[in-house]
């Protein structure tokens, strides 16, 4: 299964985005809604080599996020997001059709900034102060994973395994130019197993490895007449995760890395309270891009709506 979607926000400026759910600096409430489509298109093997899926497979999953935020107080927020997943899988002579809950996400916010740090030109050096946010989220292993009843790699919806991340994200604006850093790092929580897809095993406990995920992304805001605006954001990502243990032994079929780019536009009204996106992270067939993980294009749409 590959990396989850991220739900993307509202800024302290109202354009911005990073790997949580975020409130805008002047609201106190979110609800947020997106769809995914996840195409695979082959894999990257142990050597960072890209390899095709077998002739005539086809293999997708699609994604329905509701997210929703709200204001503790006047520098923190918590957030979480929920996901419905279906897959449709063809791999040769094998197909199958699952959906089911995924894994659920909460999080919650500080805010290292009083007010809104975007600005419309530099005239001194605090003009260029930018607007950094630290939090921590966890992963809540609600979907179907390898550890449960699913028979095939492709029929899960979860990991199975509760992760704490910490979590970074670096936000600067000077109109009409943004841009944001996001860092985050988590640790996965050592589970039982006794269980591999659908078949029972000797009982064992098992740990993923550590994850990173860090961004840098772009974005040009273009206002239109009635104050209401368009955002175009390029952005690059890495996700790392390390070696799973097996009780006292690594795992050496486990850890992977992907890299992915992305592309995206969104609408914002006057108040930044309604936003509008659509978006494209596009994983590279070339080697190099990742290893040990499928290779994927993701197209989504997603409305939020602050108050």
């Amino acid at each position: 299964m590959a990396a989850p979607g991220n739900a993307y926000a509202g800024s302290c400026c109202g354009g911005g985005g990073g790997p949580a759910l975020i409130l805008p600096k002047l609201q106190s409430r979110m609800w947020d809604a997106s769809a995914e489509l996840e195409i695979y298109d082959g894999y990257w093997g142990r050597g960072g080599k890209w390899l095709p899926d077998p002739k005539g497979s086809h293999l997708s999953q699609s994604r329905l996020n509701a997210g929703y935020a709200r204001r503790l107080a006047d520098n923190w927020q918590t957030s979480v997001i929920l996901p419905l997943i279906y897959n449709d899988n063809q791999y040769q002579s094998q197909s199958s059709a699952t959906h089911g809950l995924g894994d659920i996400t909460a999080g919650i916010m500080y805010e290292a900034f009083d007010t809104a740090m975007c600005v419309w030109s530099v005239e001194t050096w605090r003009d260029l102060a930018p607007a950094p946010y630290f939090g921590l989220t966890l992963t809540i292993p609600t979907g179907v994973s390898p550890f449960d009843d699913a028979q095939r790699s492709w029929d899960v919806t979860g990991r199975g395994f509760y992760r704490l991340d910490a979590v970074a994200v670096v936000e600067k604006t000077v109109w009409p130019w943004t841009l944001t850093l996001s860092y985050s790092y988590g640790v996965h929580m050592e589970r039982p197993v006794n269980r591999e897809y659908g078949d029972w095993v000797e009982p064992y406990h098992k740990k993923l490895g550590d994850r990173r995920l860090y961004s840098i992304t772009g974005a040009y805001t273009r206002f239109m007449s009635t104050d209401d605006s368009l955002t175009f954001a390029l952005g690059y990502s890495d996700l790392w995760e390390g070696a799973a243990m097996a009780g006292a032994y690594p795992d050496p079929g486990s850890g992977f890395r992907k890299s992915a780019l992305s592309a995206n536009i969104s609408f914002s009204n006057v108040d930044k309270s309604f936003i509008a996106r659509i978006g494209w992270n596009r994983a590279m067939k070339g080697n190099g891009w990742g290893e040990n993980f499928p290779v994927t294009d993701i197209l989504s749409l997603g409305v939020s709506y602050a108050y």
